[in-house]
This record gives structure tokens, sequence and C-alpha cells, in this order.
């Protein structure tokens, strides 16, 4: 909504939506007002379909499995010059995608992927109600895979309760011994 007249102003911004994504923005203020205003275009994906960003970048979407309110989520297969990417920042539990993770990240040379909690009980509310998978189950499903394949998880989306978020903290210590990666504000990473 800050491509809109109250703050940038802009023209004809591309913005890359799934579907329902594209029908809630298009129908729901404020942001239908970007659309009437030809603010923002719409350029749609698809799940599964690759759409080339340019001459060295190509995104594949897929749905994953969430809640999903008010639009799809997905994650993305990311293929540059010479690397590719699984970015997954936001899922339910692992088993409930059809996709097996640990055969995903073996396919990549990095992956982005969920760190919401640590742990069951970080917050004081039923876990069930926000089903991410906990860093500690996705620990768990790498346990007998080689620390190179270890090394392309990098944990992305991390709520402030989580302590690996921590940088000097004995859980953050542990994920890093046992080859898995934290992402920090700055990070870059070539693909």
């Amino acid at each position: 909504m800050y491509f809109g007249r109250e703050a940038f102003g802009g023209k004809g911004i591309r913005i890359f939506t799934m579907p329902k994504m594209k029908a809630y923005l298009s129908t729901n203020g404020p942001w239908n007002q970007l659309v009437k205003l030809g603010n923002i275009v719409f350029t749609e994906l698809a799940h599964q379909t690759t759409i080339a960003l340019n001459n060295h970048l190509k995104v594949t979407p897929f749905v994953v499995p969430h809640r999903d309110e008010f639009s799809e989520t997905v994650g993305y297969k990311i293929a540059g010059k010479q690397k590719t990417a699984l970015f997954i920042p936001d899922i339910n539990k692992w088993a409930k995608w059809s996709e097996d993770i640990v055969e995903e990240v073996k396919k990549v040379d990095i992956a982005f992927l969920d760190a919401t909690f640590l742990k069951s009980g970080e917050v004081n509310r039923p876990m069930s109600e926000i089903p991410h998978p906990f860093i500690e189950e996705t620990v768990g499903l790498f346990k007998n895979e080689t620390f190179a394949t270890k090394q392309k998880v990098i944990f992305i989306h991390f709520n402030h309760t989580n302590h690996a978020l921590q940088e000097n903290s004995t859980e953050r210590k542990t994920l890093e011994k046992e080859g898995f990666r934290v992402a920090f504000e700055g990070m870059q990473i070539g693909l």
C-alpha cells in the first residue's frame, strides 16, 4: 500500500501474485485503490510454472500448506546462472506438504526454511493453532544427512521468542555445530 499516492505515488509498478492474492488485492481496500489508480499492475504467477525475471534469474512458485485465509501461501524455487535456491518462509508442518523436504533440499544449493519456532511451548497458547515446523523437527528430519546437506539449510522467519535468533545463544551454537545456518540481516547469497 506504500506504492500509492499517500507515499511513493508509483505508476505501473509490476507486482507478482498468485491468483487468490491478485483477487484479494483487487477487491479489498486500501489495496484495490492501487489497482484503480494504476500504481500497480499484476503479473500473475501459477503453481509450478516458471517465470523468467531476467536473463539470469528464474522463479517457480509452488503452493504449500498454510492457513490461507486471504490468499495462497507459496514457496519458490529460484534458479540463477550458477546456483539454485529453495525459499519456504512460511509453511505448516513438513508432513502436511506433498513433498519430502529433505529430498527437496538435496536438489538445490541453498534452502531458506521456516524457523518460526524452535520447539513446542515457546508461546503461551496452543502451538497446534500455529503449526509451523519447529526447528527441532526440521533438524530431526536431517539427522542422518551429511554435513554438506545440512549446510544448505539457512533458517529464516523467526518469531521473537525463538532463542536460535540470538547470535550467542546455546541453541544457535548447537544448530551451527550440527551444520545448519541462520540468516542474518544484510546476508547476501549469490546465485
